[in-house]
């Protein structure tokens, strides 16, 4: 998983500053020494950590269901300003404001995600119907 997320974050050109502070790797860790994670070094075992790099793999998938043929396209989406963010490229959206610049992004990806976040699944679940009722529709 490691190198996985690693090798997202080179594609995105993050520098080894950005990428400790969107993982928000503990304050031992310099940031001379991101590029071990490039080798055969794990994340630490952090929960900050493993929360981020859980939200930075979802986004990539998302961006994978989005642009499936077209790797280019991933990374102009994440480098490009987005008018939903203020004009904010999502990957700087994330590095600036951490965890919740993450779901923000993955909210605007993936609507699950989102409706997840909403408590509507758990909402949804309890109804017992299979049709919403809180979106104003009446059911016989």
């Amino acid at each position: 998983m490691t190198r996985r997320t690693m090798d997202l974050l080179d594609d995105w050109g993050l520098a080894a500053s950005d990428v400790a502070r969107i993982l928000e790797l503990p304050q031992s860790i310099k940031t001379r020494h991101v590029g071990r994670f490039r080798d055969d070094e794990p994340f630490p075992d952090d929960p900050r950590v493993n929360r981020r790099v859980a939200y930075l793999s979802r986004i990539q998938e998302a961006l994978l269901t989005y642009f499936p043929r077209n790797p280019e396209m991933r990374r102009l989406w994440i480098r490009r300003g987005n008018k939903r963010f203020g004009k904010r490229a999502p990957v700087a959206l994330m590095v600036e404001d951490g965890e919740s610049g993450m779901i923000s992004v993955l909210s605007h990806l993936d609507c699950t995600f989102a409706w997840d976040l909403t408590g509507s699944k758990a909402e949804y679940g309890r109804s017992g119907s299979t049709a919403p009722q809180s979106a104003g529709i009446d059911t016989p």
